[in-house]
């Protein structure tokens, strides 16, 4: 069984502490490798994504802007210009985590408007598949997905939406991906979801460190956990956990190519 975590922050300062042994359980648990997020322009983030490649040479790397911190760019042109150089520093398989989220007041949803378009452009312009965060804003993350995403495949990731939502982003060629959410006992519904997208559409991630799955809620997440989400959705499925193991794995090879170590320089 070799499962892809197709959404982490193993770069996170939660992990520093103790990465060498986070790695080794991830590994230990069958993950062969993860698409660990980076928030483009942010140099300890990346001296740590540096060092989590000399750990883990499968490691991929999606950078971009998060709504939350988009309005921290004055100009839109500097903002693309951040995840530029970090798509090229990092050899990035995707753009992302980038779209809208509505839920808190950390930027003003115009600036958020203004910085997704730009990054989907961006990612147009790169070649590269999107990850997108999506909270309390579902049609305008889709109207922008649709006029300036035109064409630019990806992932809608940690979903939680209903199936009306997971049919608008299945019928834009999107993947979706299923987080530590979906084990809780009241998330019945997602399950539902789950069960019903394609098996060529669906993923599984951690999000971690956010969103332990049960029984390890309430704690730090880590990739080895991955596995926990994969095997309650197998069993929602009805396949095995190594069908599921390997179609995911598929699938996310499908979108951003076999893994291969980036060209970043590991800090001493």
């Amino acid at each position: 069984m070799t499962l892809t975590d197709s959404h982490c922050h193993l770069a996170d300062a939660a992990f520093a502490p103790d990465l060498e042994s986070t790695v080794a359980r991830a590994k230990a648990a069958g993950v062969g490798s993860v698409l660990c997020i980076l928030a483009a322009g942010d140099t300890e983030e990346a001296a740590r994504g540096a060092r989590l490649v000399g750990l883990w040479p499968t490691t991929r790397f999606a950078v971009g802007v998060h709504p939350h911190v988009a309005a921290r760019h004055d100009r839109v042109v500097d903002l693309v210009d951040d995840v530029r150089r970090a798509a090229a520093a990092t050899s990035a398989a995707a753009i992302g985590e980038i779209g809208l989220d509505y839920h808190y007041e950390f930027c003003p949803p115009a600036r958020q408007r203004d910085a997704f378009r730009a990054q989907l452009q961006l990612a147009r312009e790169l070649g590269l598949p999107v990850v997108i965060h999506t909270r309390e804003a579902e049609d305008d993350t889709f109207d922008i997905l649709q006029s300036d995403g035109a064409d630019v495949p990806g992932i809608l990731h940690c979903f939680t939406g209903d199936r009306a939502m997971a049919r608008r982003a299945l019928d834009l060629g999107f993947l979706i991906s299923f987080a530590g959410i979906v084990t809780f006992p009241r998330a019945t519904e997602l399950r539902e979801v789950a069960r019903l997208v394609p098996e060529d559409r669906f993923l599984v991630e951690t999000d971690s460190p956010y969103l332990a799955p049960v029984p390890q809620r309430g704690r730090r997440n880590e990739p080895a956990w991955v596995a926990l989400i994969a095997d309650r959705l197998a069993e929602v499925r009805g396949e095995s956990i190594d069908q599921l193991a390997s179609r995911t794995t598929q699938t996310f090879e499908a979108l951003v190519g076999p893994a291969r170590p980036p060209n970043m320089p590991e800090t001493p």
